[in-house]
């Protein structure tokens, strides 16, 4: 943008954003998307002109634009920007522009309402990888107490946008993918549990009807923040379609004081043609932050399915010796290890080592655990509180509560109040002293309730979006004091799934669930915002401890194959032949975890439903590795080809099965030449022609290799 020019064009990652500086309050969006080239001046100024729409009958003479703070006061008649006011005035702000600071790629603007007594700062950036973010600020410069309900980012949606895609789910089956028409009205998505829950949208994109993984132009977005959001999509009469985010705050909550000031959470936008570009950005994104681990994710031992509370050391002196055996690299004691935890009914708060089941504390397993070359991981659940527990007893102002009653109990436990400056410093100062009394490699940190009437005892408002800034700054204290820790975000499985937990952590436990059948659609749809690397998804035993479902040993490896792997079952238990398989499915995710935790992440969009086939594609497309799972039995006997997205079109890759780990048996393989002897086909052949499919068992599946020619 050169000095005076009244259009905006930021360009980055091969996508546009065009801003109209000149509309009458704040700036409006012309166009979010793909990159629309190097255009001058006058194609700018010519661009906003087409733009604009006529006025038509029974419409405002000034038909309203959509801003980057849509407001009535310019008639915007849809979901406004920004709700508040002082004690009934100001509830309609009219901000103008009073600066806008740019580069290549972000804008900063400024406005101003004198007579409501605001000021607002947008900020919207594209990074390399063709991501807009956007963050609001809106500070009170009046002389009473502002009261804030909302502040909620808002983009435009292409008018091809006409089908919405997001996500439900409950414990145990968490981001099952729900498509709804996008029709005239709202499309409304709230999460009012004090995290974004089990149920909530991990996104919400709006798409061309029928758009998936490998096709369809698709624009969506995600709130990075841990507490209770709300997202919406909104077409109007008028044409105009937008997406908007933010979070939900409760009456009172946010109550600005003169010259105070609230940032609103970071909404991360996307766009592609097909899911597949869409995720590809946001992985970039992710994956390019400062926070992102960067060194090899370790294959993880978590010994809550293998033993639950019944905590023996030399049991788990056994079951770590034989984690080492088969190549794990992390072994983390779970729940049941501090004062009085025998089952879920007591003990948390009490972080302080149970002498009666530990008389010599937890150094000797410590001690054993690293001497088998393996990090040692523990379990804790700062955040809660048993009413059984020296801590509740002593200290029962530090609960969540509303005026006189406490909440009604979740799993038998209360939430601490961490905006409370008494239950900050005693929380902090136990995970210090846990971290400095014992060589801990990294805390598996849950969170296994939602919060209801979370309310504090010293301010009696609502606290949760106080909470969430509490837990975000004690996750970076703990990390601050011990450089190398590794935090894992763990909510009754995936209840606290976002981008705003894993700014201050290392990965989320996706499920509780890791029945393999059930893990397939739960991993692909937070893999649309969530990469491998961040993703535990571990090897169960053969019968699911939360379906009772029995599958096989290769099932249930391959499904946690691109994931950043582990185990959740008792090996000690494992036969010597079963323990190899594992070795060998752990050895093969060591030998390529660099590609499938830095590639590409694709799934195919398959003729024939009853298959799931997805794969993860090298930075530089030299090669891939995919998963075929024949899920149910199909209607054709064969089934139909398999065709593989993501691949370089004008490569050669030679295609076929690994030796090594052993995948399901192939029924008739000897017929299926591909699968035997190996074929080369370049990416454009596989992409449109594809390979014939194996004939396999339900719940079966193989591992696919694709390398390039050289």
């Amino acid at each position: 943008m050169q000095d005076g020019a009244q259009v905006l064009h930021l360009r980055n990652g091969g996508t546009s954003l065009v801003l109209d500086l000149s509309a009458a309050g704040m700036p409006a969006f012309v166009h979010w998307g793909a990159d629309l080239g190097d255009l001058s001046d006058s194609e700018l100024a010519g661009l906003v002109s087409a733009s604009l729409v006529q006025r038509v009958s029974g419409g405002l003479d000034h038909p309203a634009r959509l801003s980057i703070l849509p407001s009535e006061a310019y008639g915007w008649q849809g979901s406004p920007g920004l709700v508040g006011s002082r004690a009934g005035r100001d509830f309609s702000p009219a901000f103008v522009t009073t600066a806008v600071e740019t580069d290549a790629a972000s804008v900063v603007v400024s406005g101003l309402d004198p007579a409501a007594g605001l000021e607002l700062n947008a900020e919207l950036s594209l990074d390399g990888s063709g991501t807009l973010l956007q963050r609001l600020r809106v500070r009170n410069a009046g002389e009473d107490d502002y009261e804030l309900e909302r502040l909620s980012a808002t983009l435009p949606l292409p008018s091809s946008a006409r089908e919405i895609l997001d996500t439900s789910g409950r414990h145990l089956r968490e981001r099952m993918p729900q498509r709804h028409p996008f029709v005239m009205g709202s499309h409304v998505r709230e999460s009012r549990k004090g995290r974004p829950g089990a149920d909530s949208t991990l996104f919400l994109t709006v798409g061309t009807p029928g758009f998936g993984f490998e096709r369809g132009l698709v624009h969506g977005a995600h709130l990075a923040w841990s507490g209770n959001h709300r997202m919406l999509v909104e077409r109007q009469v008028t044409g105009a379609a937008i997406l908007q985010g933010g979070e939900l705050l409760a009456p009172g909550e946010v109550r600005l004081k003169p010259g105070e000031s609230y940032l609103s959470p970071p909404l991360i936008a996307s766009w592609g043609d097909g899911l597949n570009a869409f995720t590809a950005r946001l992985h970039a994104h992710v994956r390019a932050r400062p926070s992102h681990p960067r060194s090899p994710r370790p294959v993880t031992l978590n010994t809550w399915e293998a033993v639950y509370f019944a905590h023996d050391l030399d049991g788990l002196r056994d079951l770590a010796s034989v984690g080492a055996r088969v190549g794990v690299e992390r072994f983390v004691l779970d729940d049941g290890w501090f004062r009085g935890r025998r089952d879920d009914r007591a003990g948390l708060g009490d972080w302080f080592v149970d002498e009666a089941i530990w008389p010599h504390g937890l150094d000797p397993l410590i001690e054993h655990v690293h001497g088998l070359d393996m990090q040692f991981g523990l379990w804790v659940e700062p955040e809660m509180v048993n009413d059984d527990s020296d801590l509740a007893r002593a200290h029962p102002e530090w609960v969540l509560q509303t005026g006189d009653r406490m909440p009604i109990e979740g799993r038998q436990q209360q939430v601490l109040d961490l905006s409370h400056a008494g239950a900050y410093a005693y929380v902090r100062e136990r995970m210090l002293a846990l971290l400095a009394d014992h060589s801990i490699d990294y805390l598996k940190w849950d969170h296994n309730r939602d919060l209801i009437d979370a309310g504090s005892t010293i301010t009696g408002r609502a606290a949760v979006h106080d909470n969430v800034e509490a837990l975000y700054r004690l996750l970076d204290d703990l990390k601050a004091a011990h450089p190398g820790l590794e935090i894992e975000s763990c909510a009754s499985g995936g209840a606290r799934v976002d981008l705003g937990i894993l700014a201050h952590t290392d990965r989320i436990w996706t499920s509780d669930c890791i029945d393999p059948l059930e893990r397939l659609p739960i991993q692909k749809y937070t893999g649309v915002v969530v990469p491998y690397e961040l993703m535990g998804a571990h090897v169960g035993g053969t019968v699911s401890h939360s379906t009772g479902r029995t599958s096989t040993l290769p099932l249930r490896s391959a499904t946690a194959l691109f994931g950043h792997f582990g185990i959740e079952s008792d090996l000690r238990t494992f036969s010597e032949p079963e323990l190899d398989a594992l070795a060998a499915w752990v050895g093969y995710h060591q030998r390529h975890r660099a590609m499938f935790h830095t590639g590409t992440a694709v799934h195919a969009e398959l003729d024939d439903d009853t298959g799931d086939l997805r794969g993860v594609v090298a930075e530089d497309l030299s090669r891939a590795v995919f998963v075929f799972t024949q899920v149910r039995s199909s209607d054709t006997y064969p089934p139909a080809p398999l065709r593989f997205p993501g691949l370089d079109d004008d490569i050669v890759y030679r295609v076929g099965i690994p030796v090594e780990p052993a995948s399901d048996p192939i029924a008739g393989q000897s017929a299926l030449e591909w699968a035997q002897s190996g074929v080369e086909l370049s990416g454009r052949v596989l992409r449109t022609v594809g390979v014939a499919a194996p004939v396999l068992f339900p719940q079966h599946c193989i591992v696919i290799e694709m390398a390039a020619i050289d």
